[in-house]
């Protein structure tokens, strides 16, 4: 298979966007044999006519416009490269690839993300996946980090560390409509009586308020479950029902107009970073699990 000698085809461009080889000639620099003998260089490697008189001057032929419109391209994109080259250098990049399993306060994951959020250059990259998924992926460095309610499993193939950043309490939340000053003064017995909005069944933040819900006897009227907080927390705005989410989100739930706390309750949601060896020595990475100490007075 015969190989491009890209300067062949970047003397064939010059003459067609000249539409001349004396034209091309001049903006080259060159001799208009050196010019001529090239181009017919590159025809005879690709074995057809790439140019045919016109008069004094020359014009593509049918295989020549095949062999221009594809130079097109590929010199378009060359003569891209160093301003684009410019750009990066001009504003360095830090990139930081963070996986959130299913199920996971995001709000609580944004605050624990906060202190890195304002880093120059940052290029964050959030994917939302399950829990076993994001392993895989953070086994393949694909990411650098995984926030998860659960630390990862014992498994000797598979070389991650787990770290606890968060214990947060949960407070339940809900439209003005549903919170009123007896719902508050009987909670959480008026769990039994409100609509209630809960995180899907496979977050671990579920299990522990089934647990709850259990050992108080309570009998909630679940009309809606949602894996992402944040969609929940609109949901409820709407005045749909009552919902649990971490202290530890409550900052930017205050973002979010019409709702009001209902009370507290003793669950808890836990919050853990996983991450490679490898990932560890990553700045960011360590920025967000030492910092992980100023979030110890959620955890009394």
């Amino acid at each position: 298979m015969s190989t491009i000698n890209y300067r062949h085809l970047h003397y064939l461009w010059v003459v067609a966007k000249e539409g001349g080889i004396t034209r091309a000639a001049e903006r080259l620099g060159m001799a208009v044999q050196t010019v001529s003998a090239q181009v017919r260089e590159l025809e005879r490697s690709l074995g057809h006519q790439l140019l045919k008189p016109k008069g004094r001057s020359v014009e593509l032929t049918e295989a020549g416009r095949v062999v221009f419109n594809r130079a097109e391209e590929i010199f378009q994109i060359g003569e891209a490269i160093p301003h684009e080259v410019r750009n990066v250098a001009a504003s360095p990049k830090v990139r930081l690839r963070v996986g959130m399993s299913d199920g996971l306060s995001k709000l609580a994951a944004h605050a624990l993300l906060d202190r890195v959020l304002h880093t120059p250059g940052l290029k964050l990259t959030c994917h939302d996946g399950e829990f076993d998924q994001l392993m895989a992926e953070l086994a393949l460095h694909q990411l650098d980090i995984v926030l998860a309610g659960e630390p990862a499993p014992a498994n000797p193939n598979l070389k991650v560390s787990s770290r606890l950043l968060a214990s947060s309490p949960i407070a339940w939340y809900g439209a003005a409509s549903l919170v009123s000053r007896s719902s508050r003064s009987d909670f959480p017995r008026c769990l039994d009586k409100l609509p209630v909005l809960l995180p899907t069944g496979h977050s671990p933040l579920r299990l522990a308020l089934d647990a709850w819900f259990d050992r108080l006897s309570l009998r909630p009227r679940v009309v809606g479950e949602f894996e992402d907080s944040a969609l929940l927390s609109v949901f409820a705005a709407r005045g749909m029902g009552v919902f649990p989410i971490s202290i530890l989100g409550m900052e930017d739930l205050n973002l979010i107009r019409g709702l009001r706390v209902l009370g507290e309750c003793e669950v808890r949601e836990d919050v853990y970073a996983i991450h490679t060896r490898r990932a560890h020595h990553h700045p960011l990475v360590r920025q967000i699990i030492e910092g992980s100490k100023k979030t110890e007075r959620y955890s009394k």
